[in-house]
């Protein structure tokens, strides 16, 4: 296989060398594992009155590390009356929702919510994500990402110095 490498002559590699904006747009996942793209996402979602899709596949996430039974009887039993109860304050839409009773919580396992968490994810990624890339929040923080780059400070001398020597 051939090695891809960028105007500087280095090996390209997608994962190493994007970052903020660049790689929130790559996809969801690479979005939600930072948590600057997360706050952003979630100011996001705030505007159009879905942040609580994030908070819960957040919690989800954190849930999934709990250790100890009494701990996740206490996470499962927070995720369930924040998110997913009748009277919860930050209810998702989930189908299936009503199935998922309170006595799951008496026996709680690291992936009892997946399938919630993953039609959630679904619900994101197909409809709020890709509005989020071309919401003002996404594109004003590009924007600022790209001139912080440009500017005089955030060349490195090397790079200097390559433009001085390979003009």
């Amino acid at each position: 296989m051939e090695k891809i490498n960028d105007s500087e002559g280095h090996p390209s590699s997608s994962h190493q060398t994007l970052k903020g904006t660049s790689k929130w747009a790559t996809s969801l996942e690479n979005l939600l594992e930072d948590p600057e793209g997360v706050k952003r996402f979630r100011e996001f979602l705030k505007k159009e009155f879905s942040e609580e899709n994030v908070l819960f596949w957040l919690a989800c996430e954190e849930f999934k590390k709990t250790q100890g039974k009494k701990q996740m009887q206490e996470k499962a039993k927070e995720i369930y009356m924040t998110f997913l109860s009748s009277k919860a304050s930050s209810q998702v839409n989930v189908e299936g929702q009503s199935r998922l009773n309170e006595t799951i919580l008496e026996t709680p396992h690291p992936l009892m919510f997946q399938k919630l968490q993953d039609q959630i994810f679904n619900l994101m990624k197909y409809d709020s994500y890709s509005r989020f890339l071309k919401s003002d929040i996404f594109l004003n923080h590009k924007k600022c990402e790209e001139q912080e780059e440009n500017s005089p400070e955030a060349q490195t001398a090397a790079k200097r110095a390559s433009r001085i020597y390979n003009t």
